[in-house]
């Protein structure tokens, strides 16, 4: 009798030991994540996230079937609960609780590409950027406002803008807003070489100014870049004579009316730092974000006499050039009475 005891207890704890090692294999290595409820295959993990930030938002947001077993493998998992990585993960659909707490404590998230252009204003730029990244809009915006903080890296509140250079960069998703600017500075660094910084001083530009000028030829010039060097021209030409830029798109962004295709005289009249018809000189800050073409060209510009240009009557948005001013009237005239053929009066 004894016997059939301990043989009876002997096979109930087998039974009972292969039913734990079964679950737990089961809560280890059985598929718990899904992506049946979710039309993002990406999971993010936020800078400030705790383990219970995580474990809430797999849950609630649908990519894990059963917390309690998530919890429990990540309570065995070593590294993982006090290590938690911020960043933009990619998910499988069956991913086993031991897969998705693998990847989530490599810290391989997967990088985001940010592209910036065609932006006027701070505000356009903080938005672009925090749209495919964390950080948030408003903390980068107030960064760029922030005199103390831009004079850090020599820049003014008008002038910061010239640290960012228009093209596609590879974030880490969580990257914050200070670590943007950091790497926009670092980016900085590397296009100003010695070489364009030796150009920069001939035309006795500083590298912002450089920028500026560029935005300005980049408005003049935004269909044909292989004309903004002669525009660059000009406009060098006009301030080592002291002659006033008078850009017709300094004016429109001083007025910020970007509908306006005809400048009228009253235009001329606003009372704008970046109304360059009154003011001498470039204005205080950029007018957009000027691309790596648009800093050549003026690094680069075309040696010539020319300080008169106007857009030409045929609309192909290529520029007649004049040294004088009696021949601009003559191309303006031809311009101006092709807007009022087309009904161009404003």
């Amino acid at each position: 009798m004894l016997k059939k005891i301990i043989i009876s207890i002997f096979l109930i704890a087998v039974l009972v030991g292969t039913y734990i090692v079964y679950d737990m294999y089961k809560q280890v290595y059985q598929p718990n994540v899904t992506l049946e409820n979710t039309t993002d295959k990406y999971f993010y993990i936020y800078s400030d996230y705790q383990f219970d930030d995580v474990v809430h938002d797999l849950y609630e947001k649908g990519y894990i079937i059963n917390r309690e077993s998530f919890e429990f493998v990540a309570e065995k998992k070593a590294n993982f609960k006090n290590k938690i990585h911020s960043g933009r993960y990619l998910l499988t659909d069956g991913m086993s609780n031991n897969e998705l707490i693998d990847l989530l404590r490599s810290g391989e998230s997967i990088p985001v590409k940010v592209t910036f252009n065609n932006v006027r204003y701070k505000s356009d730029l903080a938005g672009k950027i925090s749209k495919n990244l964390g950080c948030d809009s408003t903390e980068l915006l107030d960064l760029l406002n922030n005199q103390e903080f831009v004079s850090n890296y020599g820049f003014n509140q008008a002038t910061i803008l010239t640290l960012f250079l228009p093209n596609t960069y590879e974030f880490n998703w969580a990257t914050s807003a200070e670590d943007v600017i950091e790497r926009m500075a670092a980016e900085y660094k590397k296009f100003w070489t010695d070489e364009r910084k030796a150009k920069a001083n001939k035309l006795n530009l500083s590298q912002s100014e450089v920028a500026i000028l560029a935005s300005i030829v980049q408005a003049e010039q935004s269909i044909h870049s292989s004309e903004r060097p002669k525009v660059a021209g000009l406009y060098i030409n006009r301030i080592r004579i002291g002659m006033a830029l008078q850009s017709d798109p300094t004016l429109i962004y001083g007025l910020g009316d970007f509908s306006i295709r005809r400048v009228l005289n009253k235009h001329k009249e606003v009372d704008s730092p970046y109304n360059t018809y009154k003011h001498r000189g470039l204005p205080p800050g950029p007018i957009n974000l000027p691309n790596i073409k648009s800093l050549d060209a003026v690094l680069n510009y075309e040696s010539h006499d020319y300080i008169y240009m106007c857009a030409k009557e045929d609309f192909s948005g290529y520029h007649n050039f004049a040294k004088t001013y009696s021949q601009h009237l003559v191309y303006a005239r031809k311009y101006q009475k092709e807007l009022n053929r087309r009904k161009i009066y404003n």
